[in-house]
Parts: structure tokens; sequence; C-alpha cells
């Protein structure tokens, strides 16, 4: 039987307040449990001004499509019941970590305890997409043959140009932002399963973690499920733009278990050169010029999703996405998430709007957009 790759995604979500366009700073209590009772897939978040929705394991973008769009639009209904608006992006344009609320739940307890102020400041909001693969015992070799194409993925989801009511210059700060917690960026290169899992039971005896779920890495096994997670990409606001990313993550694995020559033996060099693009990715976002190893030189995104594309045609075929993957070429030229905040927040200051007004309109523009499920 051919491998299905099956899939599925998490996307974290943001509330803010319909009145003032801020992270509610009452508790939201009543509408997690509306959300939580009348929607399957909605899961708690480590604040209260957060919520996430999860698809179930599918081969079909098509299934998973309508399984997302109505938990966003049955969140915003309910959003609406609560005097909230609901909203995808990587952090919260006008939320304050000091005015933050802890969800009432042992695991995140435990976590701010530990973190203190590296967690509490913590106000970041990704996409996750796990995929199966047919080895599992593979997925340490995988992820290191993956890493080169964290970054453009990465560009992709760009959709957090603003932080604490501050426009930040970067196109996506969350994970400067995460960063600040220990155990995140990228994996080390480490040496098969057995390395990984040595490493794993060390910490894990050493007290620093429970469980590899403490691991908060860009890309990691679960310990779950048999598949590899996706975790470098800021919660897309617009849905194609989440199966798009999640579309291409899906073909590339495909591609690296067929293709075990693309990036073998990767160095300390190789995970370099993925740092500084990673780097170039959150600041400039789909207008970025990434580091092409082989080539010796920078290509501009568009160009490298371009070539992405082509690489994962077969695929895309396969897997039946190639739509799903082709709209990556859409948002290369079109621009992210960031572009678009950045848009609505320049169109109020050039109409004489305040700092405070600009950041409301860039609240409505994500919640506009989060919900338009179609588009």
């Amino acid at each position: 039987m051919t491998h299905e790759y099956r899939f599925g995604i998490e996307e974290e979500l943001f509330l803010a307040s319909s009145r003032t366009r801020a992270a509610p700073r009452e508790s939201v209590s009543d509408f997690h449990r509306a959300a939580r009772s009348r929607l399957e897939g909605v899961e708690r978040e480590m604040l209260e001004s957060q919520t996430e929705i999860c698809s179930k394991p599918s081969a079909s973008f098509d299934e998973t499509h309508e399984a997302l769009a109505k938990l966003r639009t049955g969140l915003c209904a309910i959003g609406r019941e609560h005097g909230l608006k609901i909203f995808a992006a990587g952090t919260h344009p006008t939320a304050i970590w000091t005015d933050q609320r802890e969800t009432a739940k042992v695991r995140y307890r435990k976590m701010i305890e530990t973190l203190q102020m590296v967690g509490r400041r913590s106000i970041v909001s990704g996409l996750h997409v796990h995929v199966e693969v047919p080895e599992p015992s593979e997925r340490i070799a995988l992820i290191n043959r993956l890493m080169p194409f964290l970054p453009v993925l990465l560009a992709l989801s760009t959709s957090s140009p603003f932080y604490e009511r501050h426009r930040t210059g970067l196109a996506g700060y969350r994970l400067r932002a995460y960063a600040e917690l220990p155990r995140t960026g990228l994996p080390e290169l480490f040496d098969g399963a057995g390395d990984f899992e040595r490493y794993v039971r060390v910490m894990t005896r050493a007290g620093a973690i429970e469980d590899a779920t403490y691991l908060w890495w860009h890309i990691r096994p679960s310990i779950r499920y048999p598949t590899l997670e996706l975790r470098v990409a800021d919660s897309c606001t617009r849905l194609k733009d989440t199966l798009a990313v999640a579309a291409l993550y899906r073909c590339l694995v495909r591609l690296c278990v067929r293709r075990p020559d693309l990036n073998a033996g990767p160095t300390g060099a190789s995970r370099g050169f993925v740092m500084e693009n990673l780097w170039r990715a959150q600041r400039d976002g789909v207008h970025a010029a990434l580091i092409d190893e082989a080539a010796e030189e920078a290509v501009p995104v568009r160009h490298l999703v371009a070539r992405l594309v082509d690489l994962v045609a077969e695929d895309a075929a396969a897997l039946g996405c190639a739509a799903q993957v082709a709209h990556a070429l859409t948002i290369a030229e079109c621009g992210s998430s960031a572009d678009g905040q950045i848009r609505a927040y320049e169109a109020s200051l050039a109409a004489g709007g305040s700092e405070r007004k600009a950041l409301s309109c860039v609240i409505d523009w994500l919640a506009r957009e989060t919900a338009n499920c179609d588009a």
C-alpha cells in the first residue's frame, strides 16, 4: 500500500475585545467553555487570550479545509456573542504581557513556574503541521535534511510585524519573542535516532524536561504520533495560506523520503546557513533573499518558492494537493499576512489616524481575513 502521508493541522488563535481591540483583561472563561462545548477540535492555550483549533488526521486537503473553516467561522460566531474578535497571527498586535491571564491548567502552571517572566512574555501563536512518515525511526535523519527548507516555510507564513503595540520592523517577530524560551530554535544535528533518544533520556533524568514535548524546536518528532511536526511557521491569518504551508511541508517530507540524496550529510556550516536564513525570513518575510548553500549566493524568496513548487510537483500530484502548493506562489508574489497588516496600519496613519487607531485597524483586518475562509 502506498503511504498516504496523512497530516493534521493545529492553529493557535488570539482573542481581542470588540470594544477596545486590546487583548481581554477580564476573564473569558465563558467564551472558552462555550467554544469547547459547541465545537469539536478546540483546545485551550497557555494564555486566556488564546485558543487552538485542530484538524483530525487526514489525507485530504478538501476535508481539512472544510474542518478548519467550520472551526474558524464557529469560533468567530461564538466570539461575537461574547464581545470578542478572533484572529490568527504570530503575535497579538495590542497585547501587553503584564496584562495577560494564564490558563488554569496544571501543565501551563508548571511551565510558568519554571519559565517565570520568560514564559509570561510569550504572547505568540504558531501553526503546527504533523505529517506521518513511513518509518518513524528515520525521523531524525529526515529532520536534518528538511532544515534547509524551514526558512522558506517561515517566510510564507510571516504574520507578526507588531508586538506590544509597536511596529517591530520585522515581518515575523514571533520567533524572536519565542527564542527567550529554552530549547527552542533549530534542533541539533543529531547522529540518528539513538543519539536523539539518549539526549531525551539524559535531559529527562536530569530534570531538565518532563518529556520530549518540552522540546519546542522548529521541527521535532512527535512522541504521541508517528509524525514529524513542523513548528517554525507563524499562525497564518488566511486559511488558504495555512493550507499552502501545510501542503508544501507535506510534499517536502515525501520528497526527502523518496530522495535520500537530497540535502544528505549536512554539516555545522549547513546548519549555520539555515540559522542565517531564518533571521532573514523573520526580518523581511517573502521579500527576503536567502542563502543558497550549493550556489553560494543569496536568492529571492519568490524564486526559491518557484523552485520548490517545481521540485515537489511529483509529490503534489501524488498527494492531491497541487492547488494548495501552487498558492505558495501567490503568497510569494502578493505578500504574507505581515504585508497585509502593515498596509492596514499605514493606510490608517495616512488617513490621519492615531497609532492606537492604526493598531485597531490591524486587529479588524486580521479578524476579517481570519473569518473569510473561502477567499
